[in-house]
């Protein structure tokens, strides 16, 4: 037990130490300094498209039956030659995220064959009341003139885990960097 506080107690000297003779704060100065996230960070949900507007989606239900918390509803809607939303013949009419049953597991990022549904690099969740906390389609779905592109184009957004990303994951990812 004494050999534990001591510990605790070099390492919060240590810290101390390094303040003083100016290598560099341990703490961020959060929210006007944001940590960068990891490659492989899932954060919140993000619904894509496709370069020409047009949802990645095709209302499957793959995510919702792969989702261990059952956190995903989802209904799905027949494409018009009026109205077409997906590539596909159907799209998600209805898809909703309940994020307090959601453990940010990526199971539904996986199971996506369209690669409609990728989890982001957003963290901040705060929200007042639980309702808000239903993620609607609306909410989740990139904007048109974003677009996603080819399929093996990379976007920082997506967790994906890359080859770059994958030696940078072998250190500490939340290690805090010192600026020179």
């Amino acid at each position: 037990m004494l050999v534990d506080f001591l510990k605790g107690s070099a390492l919060a000297l240590k810290h101390m130490g390094n303040f003083i003779i100016g290598k560099g704060n341990v703490t961020l100065e959060y929210p006007e300094v944001k940590r960068e996230q990891p490659a492989f960070f899932r954060g919140r949900h993000r619904l894509q498209r496709y370069r020409d507007g047009l949802e990645r989606c095709v209302g499957c239900s793959l995510c919702a039956a792969v989702c261990p918390s059952e956190a995903i509803y989802l209904e799905a809607a027949e494409n018009t030659d009026e109205n077409q939303v997906s590539a596909g013949e159907r799209y998600a009419e209805i898809y909703q995220i309940h994020l307090l049953r959601c453990i940010f597991c990526g199971f539904c990022e996986e199971a996506c064959p369209e690669n409609a549904i990728v989890m982001g690099a957003s963290y901040e969740l705060a929200m007042n009341k639980r309702t808000d906390f239903i993620a609607e389609k609306d909410d989740m779905l990139d904007p048109a003139e974003k677009g996603f592109g080819d399929y093996h184009e990379y976007d920082p957004y997506i967790s994906h885990v890359t080859p770059e990303s994958d030696k940078s994951a072998k250190g500490d990812p939340w290690a805090v960097k010192a600026e020179h």
